[in-house]
């Protein structure tokens, strides 16, 4: 995906543009391409930007540790703001403190907006957070051998010695 020039969106049919996405972002690691629509609207002084695109990939149970594959889906919408101050602020400041109110997205009139750097963002919010592979997951199963000898790693022979000449 190519990257928008901001000023030639406001000569596009209806201030918008739409882009089909069928294709893999770089750094998401996806089975399937991404597929979907990005739209963005030219609002005066904002972006619409509207999407609706799903992939596959593989996640690993937080429970069990089983790899497991989920269907992302984003079907979200966003408003960037575009402000002429924000090349200044760029090129000027390396640290600033940022009030609540300025936590938006902003843009240049002037620069450009790339659909495929916001539709990773997007996906990436859309991972799961806790993932499991069933919600009835039980875990990692514990085997409980009576002997405690015969369930001791080989590896662990020495300490396992050295236990035994202290008195508990």
């Amino acid at each position: 995906m190519d990257a928008i020039y901001i000023p030639q969106l406001t000569k596009a049919p209806e201030r918008t543009e739409e882009i089909q996405v069928q294709e893999f972002l770089p750094g998401l690691e996806t089975l399937t391409p991404v597929r979907g629509r990005i739209r963005v609207r030219h609002c005066g002084n904002y972006l619409e930007v509207f999407s609706k695109a799903e992939t596959i990939i593989t996640c690993t149970c937080n429970r069990c540790l089983q790899s497991y594959n989920h269907r992302l889906v984003v079907d979200t919408s966003e408003i960037i703001w575009l402000d002429e101050a924000v090349e200044e602020e760029e090129a000027f400041v390396l640290e600033r403190e940022i009030a609540v109110e300025d936590l938006v997205e902003t843009l240049s009139p002037y620069g450009y907006f790339d659909p495929s750097e916001w539709l990773y963002e997007q996906m990436c919010l859309a991972i799961p957070q806790r993932q499991l592979c069933d919600q009835n997951c039980q875990g990692i199963q514990q085997i409980n051998n009576s002997n405690s000898e015969q369930g001791l790693d080989r590896r662990w022979s020495s300490l396992e010695a050295l236990r035994k000449q202290f008195p508990s």
